[in-house]
């Protein structure tokens, strides 16, 4: 009797080990679906991009082109406001300083602060930090390399493990441009960077952290937003300049976070590379949300019941 039960066991445990091994080649059928659709979408690119995704669920990651350097635009605000609050956590009223709106101050380009009518309005750094983050405002961000320093923002890089990001200029200095003096990242150093945003693995407080992505998440447009449900948040920054598109984010798909990172330059439309990569991408992690072993899916409050 005990030969027959051990045999029954033996045979279920089989049984179980081989739906394992046929249900990992269903997943790796659609990863490799993925990232074909990836390499298709920036192969027909006119210019020149590259992509990083990573699920931070399985840790599975998506690559293609990841370690080449692009300039970054606006994107590059994010070590920015990292490096604000990391300050903070030394500095408690740092974030509640207060620098006054002057001419002296106003720079052009994105923003809205340039544009304020009443000059002798003054705002806390904290507030200068929304304003960049919301608006792309670059008179805030000048502000805040002002306070904070461009060397102490890129050795906060450096200490992620994001060698390549490298703040080297103001906001809005075509001269600089010129000359090849530009604020420059890889896919695979955003990538790094939100996934540390991600899981608060920051030189912070997890207050600070979630304050971070607080800011990050207030909504705006673009094309990481386009395809994905207003009520699915995006922590995320856009960049654009002429001939240059870039984005890092954290799609917060419920049961399926994931880290976006796409940049472009050499091209016309680099906001339509990321709003197809964007689109792909969401499309995959949401049929994985709620799924259960076999492919099906069931309600999340239930799979969180398990």
């Amino acid at each position: 009797m005990k030969n027959i039960i051990y045999g029954i066991a033996s045979s279920l445990l089989l049984f179980a080990g081989n739906n394992a091994i046929a249900q990992a080649q269903h997943l790796q059928i659609i990863r490799d679906k993925l990232q074909a659709d990836i390499e298709t979408i920036v192969n027909n690119y006119e210019g020149v991009a590259g992509v990083h995704v990573l699920d931070l669920s399985s840790g599975n990651r998506w690559t293609y082109r990841d370690e080449l350097v692009f300039p970054q635009a606006s994107a590059i605000k994010i070590p920015i406001i990292l490096e604000l609050f990391r300050r903070a956590e030394s500095d408690p009223e740092l974030l509640g300083r207060r620098v006054e709106m002057t001419d002296a101050v106003r720079t052009g380009g994105s923003g809205v602060l340039s544009v304020l009518t009443d000059g002798g309005s003054a705002f806390s750094l904290e507030d200068y930090a929304i304003y960049m983050i919301l608006h792309s405002d670059n008179t805030a961000t000048n502000v805040l390399i002002d306070e904070l320093g461009m060397d102490a923002i890129n050795r906060l890089s450096a200490s992620l493990g994001a060698n390549q990001t490298l703040l080297q200029r103001k906001m809005i200095r075509p001269d600089q441009s010129l000359i090849g003096n530009e604020n420059l990242s890889t896919p695979k150093d955003a990538a790094l960077i939100m996934e540390r945003i991600a899981n608060c693995d920051l030189p912070m407080s997890p207050q600070s952290c979630e304050r971070v992505r607080q800011i990050l998440e207030i909504y705006k447009g673009g094309p990481i937003r386009n395809p994905v449900p207003r009520d699915v948040a995006i922590a995320f920054k856009p960049g654009g300049i002429t001939g240059v598109s870039t984005v890092w984010g954290i799609i917060d798909v419920p049961d399926r976070p994931f880290v976006l990172a796409v940049m472009s330059n050499y091209g016309g439309n680099g906001g339509e590379v990321i709003e197809k990569i964007s689109s792909v991408t969401y499309d995959y992690f949401s049929r994985l949300s709620g799924i259960t072993d076999f492919g099906t899916r069931v309600p999340l409050e239930l799979k969180n019941s398990r």
